[in-house]
């Protein structure tokens, strides 16, 4: 163990980038504009662990309320590994949630050392790969998000997820360069989805439907807003066979999967309107 001093604190709003770049070196492909919608979340659940003045460790412990937190952007830089500098950020990060009932979506490999920490497997993510699809076809059905009162989608939101999250939401639908559509059936929202710039492509998250009809229309015009040689990725429940029917049907294959976990119990989501979750590292 290096004898200079591990110190672990929250980070500072310009800090949360170093997560977002270190994430991107692991591949995970984070948006290009996901550090301020992160830290809007929970401005206190990013942790950072510096060894002397060098940050060499990073963890995301999200306090959505009382009740729920989710850990993402748990990395160690590579030199540092297997030092015991993880262990101890990581412990942090569940001292912060202690409480709450914790998720996260784990790579798969690392299952059985999440369940050392009380976790259990809930079910799994795919991440899907294509390509943009070209113009959509017109769609009288779908808004710009930005069109309807902000109330009317965080009561639209509210069964999606295990505690409110109206401060994120906000900054996630807002992002520059970033398209949030809805979609309306017998004038009430229906279902929403978001299509962001990654660092490769583009993210679809979250897709959210009251049916795989909508879903689909939905996947078409956001999917419409890359171009025909950008890549899109969308994460979807492999519970959820009408997802998983959507992205094969317009030719994506799986590139990665991860594990949802939960400490306490698994939430009561509607798995079967949850076409794409918003994000690996937030929930």
């Amino acid at each position: 163990m290096n004898s200079t001093a591990f110190t672990i604190r929250p980070m500072r709003r310009d800090e949360v980038e170093i997560a977002l770049t270190w994430a991107a070196q692991e591949g995970w492909n984070p948006g290009q504009h996901d550090a301020l919608c992160y830290a809007a979340a929970d401005p206190d659940g990013f942790l950072i662990g510096l060894l002397g003045d060098e940050p060499i460790a990073t963890i995301s412990a999200v306090r959505y309320d009382e009740t729920f937190g989710f850990i993402g952007f748990y990395i160690v830089k590579p030199e540092y590994r297997g030092m015991g500098y993880g262990i101890q950020i990581w412990n942090a990060a569940l001292a912060y949630l202690k409480g709450c009932n914790i998720g996260l979506d784990g790579v798969v490999e690392q299952q059985a050392n999440y369940q050392k920490s009380g976790f259990q497997l809930a079910y799994s993510h795919l991440r899907y790969e294509g390509r943009g699809y070209g113009p959509a076809e017109p769609d009288e059905a779908i808004v710009p998000l930005s069109t309807l009162p902000f109330e009317t989608l965080v009561a639209y939101e509210q069964p999606f997820f295990p505690a409110p999250r109206v401060a994120f939401l906000e900054a996630w639908t807002r992002q520059p360069n970033t398209t949030a559509l809805g979609i309306l059936a017998q004038g009430q929202l229906a279902g929403y989805g978001v299509i962001r710039p990654c660092l490769d492509g583009n993210k679809i998250g979250p897709l959210y439907a009251e049916s795989a009809e909508l879903g689909e229309r939905l996947f078409l015009a956001l999917a419409s807003q890359a171009t025909v040689t950008e890549a899109v990725f969308l994460d979807v429940p492999e519970v959820n066979s009408a997802a998983v029917a959507l992205a094969e049907k317009y030719g994506m294959t799986v590139s990665f999967g991860t594990a949802r976990m939960y400490t306490q119990f698994e939430p009561e989501l509607p798995l079967d309107r949850i076409f794409g979750v918003t994000s690996f590292e937030i929930g």
